[in-house]
């Protein structure tokens, strides 16, 4: 026998209708025939305005103001000038006040006097190289410091042209050492004339600088003397006479400037030579070369002049010319 087998048959299922006012259900076809439902939107516009809302894309502001500030240097100003203009508002509201700005002024002046005041930057006394008894006394006059004393209160600059000015001084150094020790050097100008004025005795170095004041001519007599007005000037030119006169030795007395213009060279016996402006060297060697050949300052001559060098004259002294007008006379008379 073959088996019962129970069929049921398809149960059709018709969709109810949408409630609401915004849809409704339109049945398609026979009855018989699967229900499809349809749905009717009423309010396109509404879900068309909610759908612009929803775009991702940025407003024109918005849009522009991104690109504003992605300018280098608006992020610049913004990542680094608004924290300084901050801070620096905040600095300016708290030096408002008087009184914490003297407590910061006190405080960093307070740091400074314990760093300046440590022993390694301690300066305890002055070493005095090069110079006399008498200049290193001026010097210290000069610059005078009270010990101890700090490196940092001392211009070592200032201080070597303060020694520099004394006349004494030719050049000089200034250093701190060390163990806490000023060191000065200095280099003295060595006198090299002595030069007589008015006012007194004078000694002047190879440039013309004053160098000391000389109390007696007796206290120098191993350097050359001049004298006369702007004597000073021509220094040099006045060592070169006298080095080309060594060969009348200790018959020099010195020289004398004329007019502020020229040089007499004055030997003993009241004896002068006056030499000219230009060459007075090469003059000087004329008068020396004639003198090795007829003693010609060994005679009774008061001056040779050789201020014009095409015509040399000689003047006999007082007591020369009266023998020489004597003996013509004699001579006439007896002719």
């Amino acid at each position: 026998m073959r088996p019962l087998i129970a069929t049921r048959a398809p149960v059709i299922h018709r969709a109810k209708p949408l409630a609401g006012p915004d849809a409704d259900f339109e049945s398609a076809g026979s009855e018989d025939s699967d229900i499809q439902p349809v749905l009717r939107l009423r309010g396109a516009k509404v879900f068309a305005r909610t759908a612009r809302r929803s775009d991702p894309a940025p407003s024109r502001l918005s849009y522009r103001f991104q690109r504003w500030m992605l300018t280098p240097g608006i992020r610049l100003g913004v990542k680094l000038g608004v924290p300084i203009c901050a801070i620096a508002a905040a600095a300016g509201l708290y030096f408002a006040s008087e009184d914490r700005r003297e407590a910061v002024s006190a405080y960093f002046a307070d740091i400074r006097t314990s760093i300046q005041e440590r022993p390694e930057f301690m300066v305890n006394l002055m070493a005095i190289d090069g110079a006399g008894t008498g200049l290193a006394d001026d010097i210290r006059e000069t610059v005078p410091l009270d010990f101890p004393i700090s490196s940092w209160d001392l211009d070592v600059e200032q201080m070597r042209d303060t020694i520099t000015g004394l006349d004494p001084v030719k050049s000089a150094t200034v250093r701190i050492r060390a163990g806490g020790i000023l060191q000065v050097d200095v280099i003295e100008r060595q006198p090299v004339i002595v030069w007589r004025t008015r006012d007194g005795i004078e000694l002047l170095d190879e440039t013309g600088v004053h160098v000391d004041q000389a109390v007696s001519r007796k206290d120098h007599a191993d350097l050359p003397l001049v004298a006369g007005t702007g004597a000073d000037g021509y220094v040099t030119e006045a060592l070169q006479i006298f080095n080309t006169a060594r060969s009348l030795g200790s018959r020099v007395r010195g020289l004398v400037r004329v007019g502020e213009r020229r040089w007499d060279l004055v030997l003993d016996r009241g004896q002068r030579i006056m030499l000219p402006v230009e060459r007075p060297v090469r003059a000087l060697e004329r008068v020396l070369a004639v003198n090795e050949v007829q003693d010609l300052l060994e005679r009774d001559v008061a001056a040779v002049d050789m201020r014009l060098g095409q015509r040399p004259t000689i003047r006999m002294t007082k007591a020369a010319s009266e023998d020489w007008w004597n003996t013509k006379v004699t001579v006439g008379n007896g002719q």
